[in-house]
């Protein structure tokens, strides 16, 4: 192997001289980009004001040109006050503006005074950062069988698979890579994130979102012992999606054993979430991530189950019940209950036991003394008199 020539850096001082230019090349701190954010490009108060039917206080020409939470908004960034947790935070944030609930809630800021700060910034949102839309038709490298139906403005990506007599709803969106299986409906307005998989005879309602990794029609978990070994029950049923469903990444609804596996309306679900196999889920339900739900159970409508929570196999959770987070629901829930623990009680009961688990050792304590002292009392010892109870 040949040297480098007489007088040539070496590799080492090259490197050195490569970090110092690119350091001396380095923004002042004051001029270096902050995070790219929500909001682009500027807007005045009187236009935010306008699309999310507020009202102005302050200046309202003046103009912002992001949307940053409190603690990063800087002069020229919107933020937002929800809730009296967070209206401390109105005093401490350079925000340039904010939108609020109130005229108090803004500190003598220059604001817009909505209803619901959280319900106006996504409406906000919804109109200044609108999902870029794919060109409309099959893209050359997606597979689609001719007896499958298209709807009029829908798109299909390289690399999807529509199936046989499969149906795509008008301006449906099928990103790369996802799947809808033979004789799979997927409703008009709908959006299938890369990867996401509509399993054969499964529906899907309208204006629905599944995200990448979402398996609809997945079989379910039905085994029966034959003596020998389990033997697998075939899944012949399907899954019904109603309007307006979010299914976040990885989650899986199974395919019912008979009939259908039903989630209504409305709901909205986390990642991560399991769907047992005939289990109906109401409208408007909210699964957090981890929540883990077991064939034939009910959730009714307006239910939250909370990070983690596992429902039972054929329990019924009521309308407008909560599981908080890691609770185990191994019985019923009567509706507008709030339950926690494992296995699930109500709230008020589960804080009890935990202040009483809490104080365990000391307990403990306690008993071990008057163990020992009920002990010197047996042998007749008189010294356990002059003893005073440890709290």
């Amino acid at each position: 192997m040949h040297g480098a020539p007489r007088g040539a850096p070496c590799f080492s001082t090259i490197r050195t001289r490569v970090k110092s230019r690119r350091a001396t090349r380095r923004r002042p701190a004051s001029r270096r980009r902050k995070p790219r954010s929500a909001g682009l490009p500027g807007f005045t108060l009187q236009e935010l004001a306008a699309a999310v039917g507020g009202r102005v206080v302050g200046d309202p020409d003046l103009r912002l040109s992001a949307v940053r939470p409190l603690e990063d908004a800087g002069p020229q960034d919107l933020s937002w006050v929800a809730g009296e947790r967070r209206s401390g935070g109105a005093r401490t944030t350079s925000a340039g503006a904010l939108l609020v609930p109130s005229v108090e809630a803004a500190a003598g800021k220059p604001a817009v005074v909505v209803d619901s700060p959280p319900l106006a910034l996504a409406r906000w949102l919804e109109l200044s950062r609108p999902i870029p839309r794919p060109a409309v038709g099959i893209a050359r490298g997606a597979r689609v069988h001719p007896t499958a139906k298209i709807g009029r403005g829908a798109s299909v990506a390289a690399g999807a698979t529509v199936g046989a007599r499969a149906r795509v709803g008008e301006r449906a969106r099928i990103a790369e890579g996802a799947y809808v299986g033979e004789a799979a409906e997927v409703g008009d307005d709908c959006l299938l994130h890369p990867n996401a998989v509509v399993r054969e005879g499964c529906v899907i309602g309208s204006r629905c979102i599944l995200h990448s990794g979402v398996v609809v029609g997945s079989d379910g978990f039905g085994y029966v012992w034959d003596g020998r070994a389990h033997r697998k029950i075939p899944q012949v049923g399907i899954v019904r999606i109603g309007d307006d469903v979010e299914i976040g990444a990885n989650s899986a609804i199974d395919r019912a054993t008979l009939g259908e596996t039903r989630i209504g309306r409305g709901t909205k679900i986390d990642n991560l979430v399991q769907v047992g196999h005939n289990v109906v889920v109401g409208e408007d339900a909210i699964l957090c991530g981890q929540a883990g739900i077991a064939g034939s159970a009910r959730l009714e409508d307006r239910v939250t189950l909370a990070g983690q929570v596992g429902v039972n196999d054929h329990v019924t959770v009521g309308k407008g019940a909560i599981a908080t987070g890691q609770a185990g629901v191994t019985g019923s829930v009567a509706p507008g209950a709030v339950v926690s623990g494992m296995p699930a009680a109500p709230h008020r009961e589960f804080l009890r036991r935990a202040a009483v688990v809490a104080r365990l050792p000391e307990l403990a304590r306690r008993v071990e003394e008057l163990e020992r002292r009920l002990a010197r009392f047996e042998k007749g010892d008189s010294s356990w008199k002059s003893e005073s109870p440890k709290s």
